[in-house]
């Protein structure tokens, strides 16, 4: 009895066993879901109780003037380019659009748009990884309307973007930033990021000045959503509503000017072809 005892005595306890870091041992919910991925930009519907950015872009003012501008778009065939955490996304399905094809490069994005997806059943998008110029090249679709926000002062070729893009939609809205020198002159801290070299680049006939900027290193950041590749222009104001026109857009409106957005000068329109009814 004795050695059993020293036996007893010697056996060493149980180390709880391990549990791999890539495995949730919650209880399974959305949170999770959202917590699995870092950088959330968007905030989900308040009556959600969900933890993720701050942006309340599933109730932006801009998309509701875009989609009240445009008319219906029940029954419509949609793209929409950088859905960024796919809330615009929401705010198109809402009005039973046919189908959205939902395009996103920043691959971050586009598993956040996934989840988004999931948590607000938004069943008619298709959300795509990849470049959206290279979908515009290679499909033959044509939409009834597209959205573009927060995505033409990214691009590294912001005039080729539109040509494409108007070779598809007959009607777009887009919010940009854009250049213009009386409202960020010499001196203003918005242009710390342009190197001071402007390019020109014949699109249509139309001449567009093109003006290099730089992210410095922002990209580094989880919740970065900005383009592709680190040299990227803005276009000038003028030469945007030129193009616009230019590539059949015959109705171009405009619903606001900021020239003192934190950013950099900014505006959203509504350009839409003469043979685009809502």
């Amino acid at each position: 009895m004795l050695g059993f005892s020293r036996l007893l005595q010697k056996k060493k306890p149980k180390e709880p066993l391990e549990i791999f870091d890539q495995y949730e041992q919650g209880v399974p919910s959305h949170q999770n879901a959202i917590d699995a991925l870092s950088g959330w930009n968007c905030a989900f519907p308040k009556n959600l109780n969900l933890n993720a950015g701050n942006l309340p872009l599933y109730a932006d003012d801009r998309i509701e003037w875009a989609l009240k501008t445009f008319g219906s778009i029940e029954g419509k065939k949609i793209l929409e380019v950088g859905p960024l955490e796919g809330m615009h996304t929401y705010m198109l399905h809402s009005r039973s659009p046919a189908h959205i094809d939902s395009i996103e490069a920043n691959r971050l994005c586009f598993l956040r748009c996934l989840v988004t997806k999931q948590i607000l059943n938004i069943g008619s998008a298709s959300f795509m990884l990849g470049d959206i110029q290279k979908w515009l090249m290679e499909r033959e679709d044509t939409y009834d309307f597209a959205l573009a926000s927060g995505v033409l002062y990214h691009m590294a070729d912001p005039g080729e973007f539109l040509r494409l893009l108007a070779a598809r939609a007959n009607a777009v809205f887009i919010w940009t930033h854009f250049f213009l020198e009386e409202a960020m002159p010499e001196g203003d801290v918005r242009r710390i990021p342009f190197s001071g070299k402007v390019e020109t680049k014949i699109i249509e006939g139309v001449p567009l000045r093109y003006y290099e900027r730089s992210y410095q290193h922002a990209n580094a950041n989880a919740s970065f959503c900005g383009g592709m590749k680190d040299r990227h222009f803005w276009m000038h104001r003028d030469d945007i509503l030129m193009l616009l026109e230019k590539l059949g857009y015959s109705e171009i409106t405009i619903r606001d000017e900021n020239l003192k957005h934190a950013g950099g000068p900014s505006f959203s329109l509504l350009a839409r072809k003469a043979s685009a009814t809502p």
